[in-house]
Order: structure tokens, then sequence, then C-alpha cells
């Protein structure tokens, strides 16, 4: 059994879908690992050590590879090169990459997207939405830290006391949370709010004080929020507008894979923040949290710097990539059937498995996630 490790091409990326000290766990399955040369030069890792680590260093990998992984969905050319029944694990925005599902469909190719992983409990491990969201909810905190000209921490010195900064994070889920612990660890005083009925707890458990709007909770399925009526939304912003005003950082988080962000933060709100305030909206490219945040850009409005989030997980790409490979790897395994007797190991999926058939796209010259099945019906390829 052979996997091809690609060498991400996508702008910006710099994450690889497998680093060299867990080659070892997939050569224990009995794979062979083959690596595109440079596969790993973004994220810190040289070919050399994916050699010393068992795998093969080939600009050639993706030749007889049952399993091709990579972090962005792979190129077209890729695509057309694979054999039919070629399985590939990647992120993969199928609703907005339909010509290459459409790709994918039609040469045979077994797909699976990361972030279609139920969020079970089982599948806990291979939730590679939730590791890349803790990375962008501490880089959130360093950038929002490194723009403030002033302290995050209380000082007490003999020429007086600096009182901390106050940081309001909005929306607590992964990526939420991680800023508000990073953000407590940087000394700030920090408050956040969620619309879940769960995030009260979950924000105080970080140290926070839960803003509380006295309005009713929003939960949605798969642990995400509800989508808000215009008339809530505006209440909303509303109850929002003084805790916005006060924070010396604004930070917002709040975003559901394949859908726009919702704006909880308007223009006018941010004029009102003062001098040297910093707004970081990590999802500025979904949408964004912060009308006029501009992904990848750092613009002013009124008083503040608002920074919009553009590829943040790739900003940290070594602890970025050790945990999505993990999280690869941990997929891998659940598709690989033991070795029993003289009969050797297998990638064998079992699509009764709900994780299994809840990530795959294509399979078998068929479109298998319903949402982008109709998107392509309806006029696509």
């Amino acid at each position: 059994m052979r996997i091809a490790v690609l060498k991400e091409t996508r702008e910006g990326e710099t994450r690889v879908a497998l680093v060299p000290e867990l080659v070892g766990r997939l050569t224990a399955l009995g794979y062979a690992v083959a690596v595109e040369p440079g596969a790993g030069v973004g994220a810190l890792h040289a070919d050399e050590e994916y050699a010393a680590a068992g795998a093969v260093v080939d600009a050639d990998a993706v030749e007889g590879a049952e399993v091709v992984v990579s972090v962005q969905p792979p190129p077209i050319d890729v695509v057309r090169r694979l054999a039919p029944g070629t399985s590939t694990i990647s992120f993969l925005p199928s609703l907005q990459e339909t010509g290459l599902v459409a790709d994918l469909r039609d040469s045979g190719v077994t797909a699976y997207a990361m972030e279609l992983v139920p969020r079970i409990s089982r599948a806990q491990a291979m939730d590679a939405l939730s590791s890349q969201a803790l990375v962008a909810g501490y880089r959130c905190a360093i950038v929002a830290a490194g723009l403030l000209r002033r302290f995050f921490p209380l000082n007490m010195t003999a020429a007086g006391t600096v009182p901390p900064a106050e940081v309001v994070v909005l929306g607590a889920g992964v990526a939420g949370l991680q800023a508000i612990a990073t953000s407590k660890r940087l000394g700030a005083v920090v408050k956040a709010y969620d619309v879940r009925a769960a995030s009260a707890e979950e924000i105080r458990s970080m140290g926070a004080q839960a803003i509380d709007l006295g309005l009713e909770a929003l939960e949605g399925a798969g642990g995400y929020a509800r989508e808000m009526t215009e008339e809530r939304a505006t209440r909303q912003r509303e109850l929002l507008t003084p805790y916005v005003a006060a924070a010396d950082a604004l930070i917002t988080t709040a975003a559901v894979p394949g859908r726009q962000a919702p704006v909880l933060v308007t223009r006018e709100m941010v004029e009102q923040m003062r001098p040297g305030s910093v707004v970081v909206d990590l999802a500025a490219e979904s949408g964004g949290n912060v009308e006029g945040s501009v992904p990848g850009q750092v613009v002013r409005i009124g008083a503040a710097q608002v920074w919009g989030g553009s590829g943040v997980p790739a900003q940290m790409p070594g602890p970025a990539s050790r945990l999505y490979a993990q999280n690869v790897v941990n997929l891998v395994a659940l598709m690989t059937r033991a070795g029993e007797g003289e009969q050797p190991p297998a990638f064998a999926p079992d699509f009764a498995d709900e994780i299994i058939a809840g990530a795959c796209v294509t399979h078998e010259g068929v479109v298998r996630h319903e949402p982008t099945r109709t998107a392509l019906e309806g006029g696509a390829p």
C-alpha cells in the first residue's frame, strides 16, 4: 500500500499533510510513504527528515499510490493522473470547488473532505476543523497583542500602575475559547459572548466573564449556532455596542464552514472604539464578522485597526501541520484493515461507518455528498 504526500501549491499554504514524526505510524500499518520533494519546507521539515523517518522522497509520489493526502484539495492536473479507485484525503470545500469535484467524480477517485468528518465523540481525533481552529484562535490573540500599543497584563511599578487591557471575544467555539485562554495567559481582562446555551459555562471555565445580553440561546446542529433573524441580529448588535466600545481589543471568531459568516459588528460600532483599539476578524475570509474587514489586510475604521484573517492556521505551519497530520493519520488508520494470517493489511474503507460515509464526497463515479450533488445537478458539470 502506497500513500503519497503532496507538496502544497496554493498561494499562502505553508502546511503539510504529514510530518516526519508520524511517518512511522503509517509504515507500522503497512504503508509505504512517498513524499513529494519540498512538501514539508513551509512547515520547516526538510526532505532528509522524511527519508530518515522511513519515507521515500519522490517527484512521482502519486504514481501507483492508493491514497493521496494533502491540506488543500489536490490540483486538477494531479487528479487527472490518478488511477480510478485512488483515494484522496484533504480539506475539500466541495460547494465552492464543484469543478474539481466533477473531475474527481469523472476520474473515479474517492475523495474524502476533512471538514465533513462528523462532529461526534468517536471522531474527535480526526476533527481537523477543531485542530486548525485551535491554532487560529491562538494566533488571533497573539495578533491582537502585537497590534495593540499597550500592555495586555496589569503592571504595578514604582512609577505607577498600568491597568490591564480589556479584550472582548465574540464566538466561543474552539477558536474563540483558545483566543480567550491565550488572552488570559497574556494577562488581559477578557469578556466573551456566544449565542449558544452552553457557551457561558465554557467561557467562565477559561477564566473570562460571560457577557449576558438577556437574549434567547440559538443552538444549531453539529454544535454550531443556528442562524438568527435579522430582527434578532439587530438587537444583538445594539446590546453588544457598549462592550465593543469599551474594548481595547476585539476578537471575532463566529463562522460555520460553507456558510457566510454572520455580521456581528457594524462599522458604526467599530467607530465608537477608542483611539489605538484593535479588531481581529478571524472570519474575514467567509464574509467577515466585522463590517469593513478585508482578508489579509489591516484597515482603519474610525480610530481602530482592523485585521482581517486569511489562511490563519498556515501562519503557524509547524503546530498546524502536526495537528492536521495526526487527524489524517487517525482517519487513515480507521480505514485500514489489519492483516490476519496470510491476509495482508489493506486500505479498506467501511462505508457503513458514519465517519467514513460522512467524510466521503465522491466514490465510484458518484457524488455522495448530497448538497454538492444538488449543486452539480443544478448546472455545474
